[in-house]
C-alpha cells in the first residue's frame, strides 16, 4: 500500500542514544580534540542501517525534476507509467502553478533532447531576490540565464522542468522506494554552502586567504560580514585552502581547527567513514621533495561532447577543515584502510568506493560525488549523464551482500536557481546589505547574530533507496540537507556538532523509513536509460 506520510511512525531505537552537544574546542588539528560523543557511542548503529551512502548531486530544484510527478508526457525519451496508487505530491500540477503562474514566463517541459542546458544564476542574493518577499514571481528576472555556448537555452529557462521521460530513474526510484516533497536547501546560495551544511550545519567561521601569500582577504561577497579577524559566513563557491588542486586565481576558503564536522564526530566514535570524489586521484602526484602540488586533470565528455574536468575542489567540503583535509590527494595506505584513519584523512577517489564495496569493506558512512560531467550540474552536466552514474552506483549497491543493511540517500547541494513554486518558511533570518526582503524582513531569529545563514532556501529532491525505505511513500514532513547530518548523528550516537550547527533544528528522516516491517530485499535494477531491467 502506497502512503503519503506527514510524520513517519517509526521505532528505530534512537532513544538509546543520549546525544551530548560538542562544546567549542580550542584550536587543534586533531579530530578528537574538544569533542564529546554520546556515552552510548560504540560504533553500533541505532537502526538496522549499518551502511549509509549519501549521493550528493548538483543544482536541482524539486520542481525541476518532479514538477509533474507522476505524470509524464511520453512524447520522447524513455516511456514512464506510474502506479495507479501513487500518492499525491506538492507539484506544479497539483498546485495549479503549471498553467497559472505569476512569473513572466510559465514553466515549460524540457525534452530528453534538451537535457544539456545553460547553468542558471544561483547566488545567495539572487535566489532571495527571485523569491520577491515570498511571492516567488521574479525567477525570470533574477536567476534565469537563457543562452550560453553549447547547451540549450530559451527565454525564461529557469522556469522549465523535466519529467519521467528524462529523469526516468529517479521517478522509478520514487515509485519503489521513498521520496520527500518537503526537503530544502539549508541556506540560500550555491554549491559550497550546501556541501558544508551537509557535513557541519554551519557556514559561519570561514576565512578567506590569498592563494600565494596566505594573507587574510576580506571579501564580503564571498564570506559575508567578516569580523576583525576576517571570519565570516561562506556564501559563495570558494575553493578550499587545503587542496593542491584548488585554483590559485581567487581567494581560498578555510574553517578553523576548532570547527567540527560529522567526520570528526564519527572518528571520535570509532565509526568508519569517507568522502569519495570522482577525479580525486591526482593525474600528477604531489612531489614532497620539490613541493610541487598534485594535479587533478582527469576529465570526460558529457552528452554534448564537452570535456569536463572530473574533480571540482569547491564541491569537496572536508577539504576546508584541517582535521579532515587530504591536501595532496594521497591514496589510502591499503584497501583495508578505506574508512579508517590514515594519511588519506578519509578523503578518497570514487574508485576507492568501488574497491571497498567489492571487498565487503564499505565504511559505515560514505559520501559520493560523481565526476563533474555526471553530477547533474547544468552547463557541465545533465540529467542523462547523471542518471547513468546513479543507476550504475545503485545497481552495484543493490546486488551487494551489504544491501540488507544499507540505505542510499540521493540529495542535492542547491537549486541552481531553477524555479520551485513552494515558498520557504524562513527559520533563520539574516539582515545585511546582501539580503533581500524574504530574509531581512523575516520574523525568525538570527542565530548568534551570524548573518549570511538565511534559510531554508529552495525545495530540493530527496530520496531514500533501501530495503527499509517506506515503499512508494511521499513524505511531507519538513527536512533539509542538515537532516542527513542529523540522521548520521542519531544512528551512530555521535552527539551533536554544536557551535550553532543547524543539526539541532533539522527535521528527521523518519517518514522515509519503516523499520517496523521486514526489509524488502527485492532490488530495483535499472538500465542506463532509467527503465527497469528485464
Amino acid at each position: 500500500m502506497r502512503t503519503a506520510t506527514a510524520l513517519g511512525v517509526l521505532t528505530i531505537g534512537l532513544a538509546a542514544c543520549t546525544p551530548v552537544p560538542a562544546p567549542d574546542a580550542s584550536p587543534s588539528s586533531t579530530p578528537l580534540d574538544g569533542i564529546r560523543v554520546s556515552p552510548t557511542a560504540d560504533g553500533t548503529p541505532a537502526t538496522p542501517i549499518q551502511h549509509l551512502v549519501v549521493i550528493f548531486g548538483e543544482n536541482v530544484s524539486f520542481d525541476h525534476y518532479f514538477g509533474t510527478y507522476p505524470v509524464a508526457a511520453n512524447t520522447d525519451g524513455t516511456t514512464f507509467h506510474a502506479a495507479s496508487d501513487t500518492p499525491r505530491a506538492d507539484t506544479l500540477i497539483t498546485s495549479g502553478m503549471l498553467t497559472h503562474n505569476p512569473n513572466a514566463s510559465r514553466p515549460h517541459r524540457l525534452s530528453s533532447g534538451q537535457a544539456l542546458t545553460c547553468d542558471q544564476d544561483h547566488g545567495y542574493t539572487d535566489e532571495q531576490a527571485a523569491m520577491n518577499a515570498g511571492r516567488l514571481d521574479r525567477f525570470v528576472e533574477h536567476t534565469s540565464r537563457d543562452s550560453c555556448m553549447g547547451a540549450f537555452g530559451e527565454p525564461g529557462l529557469a522556469m522549465d522542468y523535466y519529467d519521467g521521460n528524462t529523469v526516468t530513474a529517479l521517478w522509478n526510484y520514487a515509485q519503489r522506494f521513498a521520496m520527500s516533497d518537503n526537503s530544502w536547501d539549508t541556506v540560500f546560495g550555491p554549491s559550497t554552502p550546501g556541501a558544508v551544511d551537509l557535513i557541519s550545519g554551519q557556514t559561519w567561521g570561514a576565512t578567506l586567504t590569498d592563494p600565494h601569500t596566505g594573507a587574510v582577504v576580506r571579501d564580503p561577497a564571498r564570506a559575508a560580514a567578516p569580523d576583525d579577524t576576517g571570519r565570516g559566513t561562506l556564501i559563495a563557491d570558494v575553493d578550499p585552502a587545503f587542496d593542491d588542486c584548488s585554483r590559485t586565481s581567487a581567494p581560498l576558503g578555510r574553517f578553523p581547527a576548532s570547527a567540527h564536522t560529522i567526520g570528526d564526530l564519527l572518528s571520535a566514535a570509532h565509526v568508519t567513514w569517507g568522502w569519495f570524489s570522482g577525479g580525486f586521484r591526482p593525474t600528477a602526484p604531489w612531489n614532497a621533495a620539490t613541493g610541487a602540488p598534485a594535479r587533478c586533470d582527469a576529465s570526460r565528455r558529457n552528452m554534448g561532447g564537452g570535456r569536463i574536468t572530473d574533480y571540482v575542489p569547491h564541491h569537496e567540503p572536508f577539504q576546508y577543515y584541517p582535521s579532515t583535509a587530504n591536501p595532496h590527494h594521497l591514496a589510502p595506505t591499503s584497501a583495508a584502510m578505506i574508512g579508517h584513519d590514515d594519511r588519506a584523512h578519509h578523503q578518497y577517489d570514487l574508485t576507492d568506493f568501488d574497491v571497498a564495496l567489492r571487498g565487503g569493506n564499505l565504511p559505515a558512512v560514505s559520501f559520493l560525488k560523481a565526476p563533474a560531467a555526471q553530477d547533474g550540474h547544468a552547463g557541465s552536466s545533465d540529467p542523462l549523464d547523471e542518471q547513468r552514474f546513479l543507476v550504475e552506483t545503485l545497481n552495484r549497491l543493490q546486488t551487494s551482500p551489504l544491501w540488507a543493511t544499507t540505505a542510499a540517500v540521493i540529495a542535492y547541494d542547491d537549486s541552481d536557481g531553477w524555479y520551485d513554486h513552494v515558498p520557504p518558511t524562513i527559520l533563520n533570518a539574516s539582515r545585511s546589505s546582501l539580503d533581500a526582503a524574504i530574509c531581512a524582513d523575516a520574523t525568525a531569529p538570527v542565530i548568534d547574530g551570524q548573518v549570511g545563514r538565511c534559510g531554508p532556501g529552495q525545495r530540493l529532491p530527496l530520496l531514500v533507496i533501501s530495503p527499509y525505505a517506506r515503499p512508494g511513500a511521499i513524505d511531507h514532513a519538513p527536512t533539509e540537507q542538515t537532516s542527513i547530518l542529523r540522521f548520521i548523528e542519531d544512528n551512530w550516537c555521535t552527539g551533536r556538532i554544536g557551535g550553532g550547527s543547524f543539526d539541532v533544528r533539522a527535521g528527521t528522516l523518519d517518514g522515509l523509513f519503516d523499520f517496523t516491517a521486514p526489509p524488502r530485499m527485492a532490488p530495483l535494477l535499472l538500465n542506463s536509460d532509467g527503465s527497469a531491467e528485464g
